[in-house]
């Protein structure tokens, strides 16, 4: 069998539907309740959702992703008969209103989605605030099957210092909770993590479940060989997950602007490129770490140098390990670095990737981030995970999107739980007892 045909049952590459009977479980320890576990009929489900997407000043919504990704868990719970209310933060209001932010425009694209699913013309309402007599009103006057959207939960500034009253207020209005917001899983919230203390049960939505089985899976049974690229600007953004998965890996790939503090740490000189000198020694110390476990540690061996930073810089390829002319910078991989990182993809049953590989804001350097992103997508047989905003980006820029495993939804969420780090978000849900 295949490794990518183990998540069949998730829907395969390029599909979105959720399962209804997973394979796998969580990871070791982080056994949670599903909303598949739930008895929803009649119940008011209060499901916090990662709605916190780009709008115009106009309002109007430039990408939806977050809400599409989101739509089969409340369509799980509309057609259970469950009436379903909605929560999530959009921006950083500071614990003030602030009209740009509101959630209201969110509405319109919501009632699109769910048109037909219970063959309703308004099947999305609106509270002008999340908690308090007027939201505890609305939820309490729902039917079975339709929503209930909430007002910006950062209005209030008691959401993101998980303040108990305010969490109480949320739970109020629900009989259960579900969590399908894994890009908030890592922020102790009221939210996320203080409501599950005033609720009987709170469970993981399709969404949270299938982020944390296909992470949970790459980082405790891997199949092999296990490869992750790591990129990005700073070495200190992402020590803790190059630490973490030089314990789980075959093969670590690093690119972007932190491959030049790894070179200078190897002693090669590398002109205006991005150095965090403080950070040599702990790079070092990452490939010493590397070395002792057998793990292939590869940094780019060419690269796209630049005269300025600049979208149209003079440029030039410069290969090997002799000293950068001195006033020129590394801005992106080049064509043989992207051969060498290509062959390890294609060779790989797992692959992990989490970064850009040079300045992919600007078109003359996202070659080698798109070249990775192709690579990604013609090893049809592995399972690939993708997280980060410019690594996501290249996907849909690139048009192979459909052809990867998951994409996760979670920047710094997916980061975190890398590293190995405890998710408050999931761990506050409800133990599930196995029979």
């Amino acid at each position: 069998m295949r490794p990518a045909d183990v998540f069949a049952n998730y829907g395969g590459k390029g599909r979105s539907l959720y399962p209804t009977n997973s394979r796998f479980s969580y990871p070791a320890g982080m056994a949670k309740l599903s909303i598949r576990d739930l008895d929803l009929t009649g119940k008011r489900v209060l499901i916090r959702v990662d709605f916190n997407v780009p709008l115009t000043k106009e309002g109007s919504i430039t990408d939806d992703t977050r809400i599409r990704e989101t739509i089969p868990t409340i369509e799980y719970a509309l057609r259970r008969k469950a009436k379903v209310i909605l929560a999530s933060h959009l921006g950083r209001p500071k614990g003030k209103k602030v009209d740009s932010m509101s959630l209201r425009p969110v509405v319109a694209r919501l009632r699109t989605l769910l048109d037909g699913v219970l063959d309703s013309d308004e099947n999305v309402a609106f509270a002008p605030d999340c908690a308090g007599s007027v939201a505890e009103e609305m939820a309490n006057h729902l039917e079975p099957g339709q929503t209930l959207l909430l007002e910006n939960l950062r209005f209030h500034p008691e959401e993101e210092a998980n303040d108990p009253k305010f969490a109480k207020q949320l739970a109020a209005l629900c009989d259960v909770y579900v969590n399908d917001a894994f890009g908030s899983a890592h922020r102790a919230h009221a939210s996320t993590e203080g409501i599950t203390h005033f609720v009987a049960q709170s469970a993981a939505g399709l969404l949270m479940e299938k982020e944390l089985t296909y992470l949970g899976k790459a980082m405790s049974e891997p199949f092999r060989p296990f490869v992750a690229i790591i990129g990005g600007a700073k070495v200190s953004d992402k020590i803790e997950v190059i630490n973490a998965l030089l314990d789980r890996v075959d093969a670590l790939l690093i690119g972007g602007g932190m491959a030049y503090t790894f070179l200078n740490a190897k002693g090669q000189t590398t002109g205006k490129s991005l150095v965090e000198l403080d950070k040599v020694g702990v790079a070092k110390a990452a490939m010493e770490k590397a070395a002792a476990r057998g793990v292939k540690f590869l940094l780019p061996v060419d690269h796209v140098l630049a005269d300025k930073f600049v979208t149209d810089a003079r440029t030039m390829v410069f290969s090997g390990d002799a000293p950068f002319p001195p006033d020129w910078m590394a801005l992106d991989i080049g064509p043989a670095t992207v051969n060498l990182f290509s062959k390890e993809i294609r060779e790989a049953a797992t692959v992990v990737w989490n970064g850009p590989m040079g300045v992919a804001e600007f078109p003359a350097f996202a070659k080698g981030t798109q070249a990775i992103a192709k690579a990604l997508a013609l090893n049809e047989d592995a399972i690939t995970i993708v997280g980060g905003g410019d690594s996501v980006a290249a996907l849909h820029q690139s048009g192979v999107a459909g052809k990867i495993t998951h994409i996760s939804t979670g920047g710094g969420a997916s980061l975190e739980f890398l590293e190995g780090k405890t998710l408050p978000g999931v761990a506050a849900l409800t133990e599930k007892q196995e029979n």
